[in-house]
Order: C-alpha cells, then sequence, then structure tokens
C-alpha cells in the first residue's frame, strides 16, 4: 500500500497537507511547524505500552508525509502529479523514523507534550484550529472532536460554547448537524467521556498517584465531579434550546433561522 493509500486509511485524508493540517500553498516553515504539531500529538512517548504499536505506526506515516513535502523536488511531483515516488530514498522502509524527528526537533518528553498543550488550549491557534474543523465537517462534532488537537471528549462543552460563540459573532454559518444533534449522539459522546475518565484514573491507579497523596486524589476526584455536573448541565441547555417541547408545554420558544 502507498504512501497516499495509508494516509487516506489512518488520517481519513490522501491529503498530505491536509494530513500535517497546512495550506497546499504553506511555507517550508509552516510545513515544518505543522508537522511538529502533529506528530506531537500521535508520539509514541504520549499513550501507553497498549497503544503504542498504532501510535508508532502513524508517527512514522506523518515523518514519510513531512519527507515528501519537504523536499522540493518531491512536493513538486505531488503538487503537479498527485503521486509520490515510492522508491525514493526519503520513503526507505529502513529509515528511523524516531531519530529523523529528534534531528528537527528536540527530544520529546511528556514535560514537552504538557507544555504544549498548556500553551496551546485557550490559544488563537486553537481558536482557529476549531473554526476550520467546524467549517470542514459542516458541524459534525464527532468529527470535530476527533480532528482538533488535545481535546477530551470531557472538553466537549467548552468546544461547543467556543463554535457557538462563532457562530452568534456570524463568523461561522450555522450547519444543522451542529444546532439539531440528536440528543443519542450527544449522549453517546458523554458515554465516551465516561469511559476516558475511567481509564484515566486506572492509569493513574497503575502509576500508584492514589498512593499517600490524599490532596490530589481528592483534586482529581473533585475535577472529575465538575466535569460530570457541566456535561449534565450542558446536555439540558442543548435540549431546551435545540429540542422541540412536548405538546402539553407552553409556548413553542422562537428560534432564530439558520444561515445555510
Amino acid at each position: 500500500m502507498g504512501l497516499l493509500e495509508v494516509c487516506a486509511q489512518e488520517f481519513g485524508t490522501a491529503d498530505l497537507y491536509r494530513v500535517l493540517g497546512v495550506r497546499r500553498e504553506a511555507s517550508a516553515g509552516e510545513v515544518r511547524r505543522g508537522y511538529h504539531k502533529v506528530s506531537l500529538q500521535v508520539h509514541p512517548d504520549r499513550v501507553g505500552e497498549g497503544d503504542k504499536e498504532d501510535a508508532t505506526r502513524r508517527f512514522q506515516i506523518l515523518g514519510k508525509v513531512y519527507a515528501v513535502l519537504s523536499d522540493e523536488a518531491q512536493r513538486a511531483v505531488y503538487d503537479e502529479q498527485g503521486t509520490v515516488d515510492e522508491d525514493c530514498t526519503a520513503l526507505s522502509q529502513d529509515r528511523d523514523w524516531e531519530a529523523y524527528w529528534r534531528l528537527l526537533f528536540k527530544k520529546i518528553s511528556l514535560e514537552d507534550i504538557q507544555a504544549f498543550e498548556k500553551t496551546y488550549k485557550g490559544s488563537e491557534e486553537e481558536l482557529a484550529d476549531i473554526k476550520q474543523a467546524y467549517l470542514d465537517f459542516k458541524g459534525d462534532m464527532d468529527q470535530i472532536m476527533e480532528s482538533v488537537l488535545c481535546v477530551q471528549y470531557t472538553e466537549e462543552p467548552r468546544i461547543r460554547n467556543i463554535i457557538q460563540q462563532a457562530i452568534d459573532a456570524g463568523e461561522v454559518p450555522s450547519y444543522n448537524a451542529f444546532v439539531k444533534e440528536s440528543k443519542q449522539k450527544m449522549n453517546a459522546r458523554k458515554r465516551r467521556a465516561q469511559e476516558e475518565a475511567k481509564e484515566a484514573e486506572m492509569s493513574r491507579k497503575e502509576l500508584g498517584l492514589d498512593e499517600g497523596v490524599d490532596n490530589l486524589k481528592a483534586l482529581i476526584q473533585s475535577r472529575q465531579q465538575d466535569r460530570q455536573k457541566e456535561m449534565d448541565n450542558f446536555l439540558a441547555q442543548m435540549e431546551a434550546k435545540y429540542c422541540k417541547p412536548s405538546k402539553k408545554g407552553g409556548k413553542k420558544p422562537t428560534v432564530k433561522k439558520e444561515k445555510k
């Protein structure tokens, strides 16, 4: 299977630029930054042992994508013909892609990933990425939540509030997939959020973080409860805003006409 087919299978697109989250007209520096940002998300050092194989495979694919787009000749061929020379040296199967990554960037660590997430969340860059994902997927929250960097399902209320504010401000159109999403789909993501929280708690226990650190444990439990309440409140608000009232109810609320 060639690189383009593998990208379509692993990242949902055969467009090498979209895999790295950059424009086709992106400069060499923008391509490099795009590669750095996406590779942080799938770096094998940020996952558990059970997920390392999948993360390593995706990390290696990203290395090949960057190898093509960072080479002027290879990029020109791809831009003109939409093909990749699978036999070129840059795509050698024997290449150590993690060593290649370290040549470009400093050695990754958990602290690096956490620092990146801390600066990225709430930044103008994240805001732009969320709006772009909303436009790309026409309001489909399943795909938006999968595509935005460093986002956990427990953060859905925050992401939706950002999108709603952008809609209200006229910065993005109002898609039915977003404003009229079924409660069933929303609850499915809520279940995933609960499973994610349980997995995180299990990981902390495996690391012994709940032994002799009562204050930390209490803080974790408190945050989990707050997130659960936030999700419940959010679902109730969305139901009140977008779902039709029963026939026994009072007046039907006025809903703004959607932009198309």
